[in-house]
């Protein structure tokens, strides 16, 4: 469900997090030159929503290191959100997002295709022509067949699965098709939702209008792959490449290396710069050494971009502030109020009126290692936010006590009310919101006990609500983060009451409000951005309204940039991280 998939992205960003706070054993890497050989001018947060160190200079290699490798690095499989920004080396798409800093990053623009669509107009038929001159590494054309073949493998979850499945939603709702390894017709296109005319023509037909489409056909799910080189579950160790970069080895968990795509045609893509020669990425366990390799110089960049860790972040911030940037992510961390603990809207609106949200963003790590402050359940990036939306007055980064006391009035326990807080006893900073929150709660009497639950079993706890129910889970600490930036992305899996399960629920509110079903069906038939915005903004008002969430920050990393690099720029559309496929390198 796209609920789940999600949450699948997220949880791997958390994971990922995690890794930062660990420390075991190092796999190999090259010895840099150092950092003083630098590309320009260095300056903290030089890189967010502008452009540092523009360049067209070609030449050199760009060398990543991460804390872990990609869930995988299958077009149609890969979930991670490094990988997707990776990916765009050796992927692409009929559309994509736009090489350009911050908030112009969501606008899609021509890859593959020669415009970003013609659209019926009733929203159902969408059809693209192909540009010439496209082609895959051997030199054979891109066709309207291979990106339907890439496409239909997202049906092929009993052989490749774990990738986003919105395109088999959208596309497919009664799951009728049972993707290529299973097709029956000779081509192994049977689709009904796709049409292929010819091979510079494609047609996608849907059932039902969804206005987020041309989101889904921007991610790497929605990249061609050439029958002839698929190999099934094995694709991952070396996709055969339609962008400027090809694989030229590949040991998972160790290293990573492309060189160039010598039959890629650079007047056929307006996105990618392919500045680097060769792009490296080498893997290690040990996060506390690889933020020193990258103050050192060793390498360039942090590919999981999950931050620099507690051990380096003071020496980094004090000695090396200009190569550090502190974008926004697009993750909101927050509490959850389940309606079947707390029923009671004034006893909810109290435990939000005596939140401290300046303890919680201290515990959460500060204003740069956790974020700004959140007064509601929008990320800025998200058409429809208003960051400045504050009708509980979290804002100001203290209680009210007043008004708390007077909401605990109105729900009929002015003495106060006891209740357990659920937090995942894998993720310390999780665990030190909740003791921010228990502590804050204590001033007007509301005992919240603190019940750590198995992180690895989130699915099956908090994602169950018959378990949140019996364990009287009224405040879930939780975080979550859009699979692509717009209110169906972020809020539906969230508020949406058709969306509740009994089993990997990521509406922990449990909220299902007609009203608020109703308007998502409004924006997902808008095919205009900005009239879905206006009624996201709507649904984010009855959100609060309700008083179901308190969002604590809008999340921040303190991620490091080498000295060498050019066109450093982060991107709303890569939740915060660089754009990978822009990067250049002093040699």
């Amino acid at each position: 469900m796209m609920n789940t998939s999600s949450r699948r992205r997220i949880a791997a960003g958390a994971l990922l997090a995690a890794a930062t706070m660990v420390a075991t054993t190092a796999c190999g890497g090259g010895k840099g030159s150092g950092d003083a050989k630098g590309a320009g001018d260095l300056a903290f947060n030089g890189g967010v929503n502008k452009v540092l160190n523009a360049s067209d200079k070609k030449g050199g290699e760009l060398k990543f290191i991460g804390s872990q490798d990609a869930d995988s690095w299958d077009p149609q499989r890969g979930y991670y959100g490094f990988m997707w920004d990776f990916a765009r080396y050796y992927t692409r798409q009929l559309i994509t997002f736009k090489a350009a800093p911050g908030t112009g990053s969501t606008e899609l623009v021509p890859d593959l295709a020669t415009d970003t669509g013609k659209v019926s107009p009733d929203g159902l038929t969408y059809t693209f022509t192909l540009k010439d001159g496209i082609t895959w590494e051997d030199g054979k054309p891109i066709t309207a067949q291979d990106i339907k073949y890439g496409i239909e493998r997202i049906w092929a979850q009993d052989v490749i699965s774990g990738g986003p499945i919105y395109l088999q939603q959208v596309l497919d709702p009664k799951s009728e098709y049972k993707g290529p390894y299973k097709d029956k017709a000779a081509d192994k296109l049977g689709l009904k939702a796709i049409d292929t005319p010819d091979e510079k023509t494609i047609v996608f037909k849907l059932p039902k209008a969804n206005g987020d489409f041309l989101q889904m056909l921007a991610m790497p799910s929605a990249s061609p792959v050439r029958q002839d080189k698929d190999t099934g579950a094995q694709y991952a160790l070396k996709p055969f490449s339609s962008g400027p970069y090809k694989w030229d080895s590949y040991k998972p968990k160790q290293a990573i290396k492309l060189v160039r795509n010598d039959k890629w045609d650079a007047k056929t893509d307006t996105v990618r710069k392919a500045l680097p020669d060769k792009i490296s990425v080498t893997f290690t366990t040990n996060a506390d050494d690889m933020d020193n390799r990258l103050v050192e110089g060793e390498y360039d960049i942090d590919i999981n971009a999950t931050g620099v860790g507690p051990a380096a972040r003071q020496k980094v911030l004090q000695q090396h502030k200009g190569n550090v940037d502190n974008p926004q992510t697009g993750f909101i961390r927050y509490a959850a109020f389940p309606q079947t603990v707390i029923p009671n809207i004034e006893c909810r609106k109290a435990i939000i009126y005596a939140a401290d949200t300046r303890s919680l963003q201290t515990a959460r790590g500060g204003p740069q290692a956790g974020g700004d402050i959140a007064s509601n359940m929008l990320p800025p990036a998200i058409k429809g936010a208003d960051p400045k939306a504050d009708p509980y007055g979290k804002l100001a980064g203290k209680p009210d006590l007043a008004k708390a006391k007077e909401a605990l009035q109105k729900c009929g326990k002015p003495n106060g009310f006891k209740t357990t807080i659920a937090v995942r006893n894998n993720k310390p900073v999780e665990i030190a919101t909740a003791e921010s929150m228990q502590q804050a709660l204590k001033a007007v009497n509301i005992d919240a006990q603190i019940d750590q639950y198995d992180g690895a079993q989130t699915t099956g706890i908090i994602g169950s609500p018959k378990v949140v129910k019996e364990k009287g889970y009224g405040i879930i600490i939780m975080g979550w983060g859009a699979d692509f930036p717009s209110g169906q992305g972020f809020l539906q899996p969230l508020v949406d009451g058709r969306f509740i399960l009994q089993s990997g629920n990521n509406n922990y509110s449990e909220i299902n409000d007609p009203a608020i079903n109703g308007l998502f069906d409004q924006a997902l038939k808008e095919t205009d951005p900005a009239k879905a915005g206006e009624l996201y903004k709507q649904i984010n008002t009855k959100v609060s309204d309700a008083a179901i969430y308190l969002p604590f920050t809008h999340e921040k990393n303190i991620i490091w940039r080498s000295s060498r690099l050019t066109n450093v720029y982060t991107a709303d559309a890569y939740n915060g991280r660089y754009d990978y496929a822009s990067l250049g390198v002093v040699k």
